[in-house]
């Protein structure tokens, strides 16, 4: 049900074997210039994922599947292309079946019972009447497409949106499939998951369960195109082209190095006017409205959110490269309509988590038992987290709320901590009994300290952060998002080595640890600094730093264990093996005290940051080190920040773009720090 764009986003597709998972590869023109060679490991991982397809496919047991379409009629008269598949006979014996649905941009055509057995075989075998759905204006559905189509007021036939499509949709089921039983669950992955959130508002009386999986829910705040104000310029330009410029996908594969092309271009607008895109419907609110208008408050999925109209089960992963913020968000809203602790046979208690040590959909699909590339992989002690996820919880949840099967012992929130490498579940997250907050201070000479600071006006670091060398976010050459070759689904799990050695940031130690740190819940960066400048980003990385002996971890290019002898690379900075990102975010300086009135900042002028890092549930072991990176750039998945001032970055001339001088504070009166969620008992140093 999500392979088919699934595929793309894992690199499946690109890798042949789509006929397996009965999806099209699109091998569409592409608008941007250019590549660099691409890493030859994926092929590797292809193979192994062919023969995990292929293994899951010779375990599967349970019935055999029947396949039609149908033309769905909508309120306001468009069709919606809809793929079914049934166990055979079904339709005219046995007892009835429920629906589990998804609705999705990205093609249904594809669609096959290989997909399901696949996927979801412990839901295949138990049977459901499956539905998969070309949303409006995509790929073979009549009407017009509109990226993350807003909620309207209902006050006639033309008002329609993602919810009254469903809703139509479900109707139509209930009416024409013969032999279902009128219950209704549906689920989907990102896009697929913002329309899964679309089926829990206003509900359908016969909607009993929903799943949105790494839902896009807020785009400007936390999920595919902002982060805080900052725009995510690479994947903007890839993700845009995919969707606008024609019905269906054709993904954007350059071959040139995309940190030369974005620089080469100055700014979005140079880089779209390049790529003929200035003019498709969300680029054109790119360059004209980057600050949170109206217009991108709208498609905000949150201030729907109030109690959960029917069982939610949110999902989503540590390392998403595309919506990590959106799970739990989303969760945090619906639950903050509940009581702390009503129990899950408690008929008020709706929403549920699942939260794990995976990239974009990583939880869909392989053992789960690893993730990375070939710049750094890691390991989860043996722990199929993947298969883990499927088996015991989302199969479960459905079978619980479809078809009243017991097996959904899920009180609230189910997390696999890493470093530690077990599954943990909690009361509601984020947890708060055995858990308190430890504040990890700059200081200087690269010192984190969990003591607070002395002194007046003591600066912890300075750097100068230059646009004309922004700082790569992954290791170059950095290919088109979904391009061929591409690292962008593992890049959050790269070794920081690469980058930690560079004078245009800053990084903060510990000692070696003496004993296990545990952080679980919501980070926080609250620093203080000035800019030479007028306007600056603030990026901030919470770093595991593993020994030079650990062997949970690969150490990039040359496939040896972390930090050993051969294992170093060019301008690693700090001693020790693997870093790995844990929890990061950005924040652009001009919205830090409002996202929709934008002011700059006074050169010179100590000026307080604070932001979250979202949550994490991670132990720092005994012998690894506490690192937190401070930087100014994020090339080139954020645009450049160019550090004077201007009304519109998109545009912004090549003269804006200046070097200026940041320093971090870290005194008593300025104290720049991390607030950690810590358990109870860990051993700070």
């Amino acid at each position: 049900m999500r392979l088919t764009k699934l595929a793309v986003c894992l690199g499946v597709m690109s890798l042949g074997v789509a006929g397996v998972l009965g999806g099209v590869s699109s091998d569409a023109a592409q608008t941007a210039p250019a590549p660099a060679s691409a890493p030859a490991k994926p092929l590797q991982a292809a193979a192994a994922r062919r023969a995990w397809m292929a293994e899951q496919l010779k375990q599967y047991r349970g019935p055999e599947y029947t396949r039609w379409e149908a033309m769905i009629p909508m309120r306001d008269g468009v069709l919606l292309h809809t793929v079914l598949l049934r166990p055979v006979g079904s339709a005219t014996s046995g007892p009835p079946l429920p629906f589990l649905m998804t609705r999705t941009p990205y093609g249904v055509e594809g669609y096959s019972e290989v997909a399901l057995k696949v996927e979801i075989p412990e839901l295949a075998a138990s049977g459901y009447i499956f539905v998969e759905q070309d949303i409006r204006g995509r790929y073979e559905s009549g009407g017009k497409f509109v990226m993350n189509r807003p909620i309207v007021a209902h006050k006639n036939k033309d008002d329609v949106d993602e919810t009254t499509d469903t809703n139509d949709t479900i109707d139509w089921l209930l009416k024409n499939v013969p032999n279902n039983d009128g219950r209704v669950g549906v689920l989907g992955i990102s896009y697929p998951g913002f329309l899964a959130m679309m089926a829990g508002l206003d509900a359908n009386p016969a909607v009993k369960a929903i799943s949105p999986q790494a839902p896009m829910t807020d785009i400007w705040i936390g999920d595919d195109f902002f982060h805080n104000g900052a725009f995510r310029e690479s994947y903007g330009f890839d993700y845009v082209q995919e969707m606008e410029a024609q019905k269906t996908d054709a993904v954007v594969s350059s071959k040139q190095d995309q940190y030369n092309f974005f620089l080469d271009h100055v700014n979005f607008a140079g880089a779209a006017e390049a790529a003929g895109m200035s003019n498709l419907p969300t680029a054109e609110k790119f360059l004209t409205q980057p600050t949170y208008t109206p217009f991108w408050q709208d498609m905000a999925v949150e201030p729907h959110l109030k109690r959960p109209e029917v069982p939610t089960l949110e999902v989503g992963g540590y390392w998403d490269q595309e919506d990590m913020w959106g799970t739990q968000d989303e969760y945090a809203a619906l639950r903050a309509h509940e009581k702390p602790n009503q129990p899950l046979r408690d008929s008020l208690h709706r929403v549920f988590m699942v939260l794990g040590p995976w990239n974009h959909g990583g939880w869909a699909f392989g053992p789960g038992d690893k993730l990375g590339g070939p710049f750094g992989t890691i390991t989860f002690g043996g722990q199929s987290t993947g298969a883990y996820y499927r088996a015991h919880l989302e199969a479960p949840f459905f079978e619980f709320y479809l078809k009243d099967k017991p097996g959904f012992t899920l009180q609230d929130t189910a997390s696999f901590r890493t470093g530690e490498n077990q599954w943990h579940t909690y009361a509601i997250w984020p947890p708060s009994l055995g858990y308190h907050e430890a504040s990890a201070y700059l200081e200087p000479n690269h010192l984190l300290e969990f003591r607070a600071p002395s002194g007046l006006g003591v600066k912890a670091a300075t750097y100068v952060a230059d646009p004309a060398n922004p700082i790569p976010y992954r290791h170059r050459p950095i290919q088109s998002t979904y391009g061929k070759g591409s690292t962008w689904r593992t890049w959050l799990v790269e070794d920081q080595r690469f980058v930690s050695g560079r004078k245009d940031l800053a990084n903060f130690e510990t000692p070696v640890l003496t004993g296990n740190v545990t952080v679980t819940g919501d980070v926080t960066a609250d620093l203080f600094g000035a800019t030479t400048g007028t306007d600056s980003d603030w990026i901030v990385k919470l770093i595991d730093v593993y020994p030079p002996n650990a062997s949970d971890a690969t150490s990039p290019e040359t496939g040896e264990a972390a930090g050993k002898a051969g294992a170093a690379l060019p301008g690693a900075g700090a001693e020790g093996g693997y870093e790995l990102m844990v929890a990061e975010e950005i924040l652009r300086g001009r919205y830090r005290t409002s996202f929709t009135h934008p002011e700059p900042v006074k050169p010179g002028e100590v000026v307080e940051y604070k932001w979250s890092l979202h949550g994490v549930d991670h132990t720092f072991l005994k012998g690894h080190r506490m690192m937190v990176e401070v930087q100014s750039s994020w090339f080139p998945l954020y645009d450049r920040n160019p550090q004077t001032y201007v009304r519109n970055i998109m545009t912004a001339p090549a003269s804006a773009y200046q070097a200026e001088t940041v320093s971090i504070y870290g005194s008593a009166r300025y104290p720049s720090h991390l607030d950690l969620p810590v358990e109870d008992g860990s051993s700070l140093p």
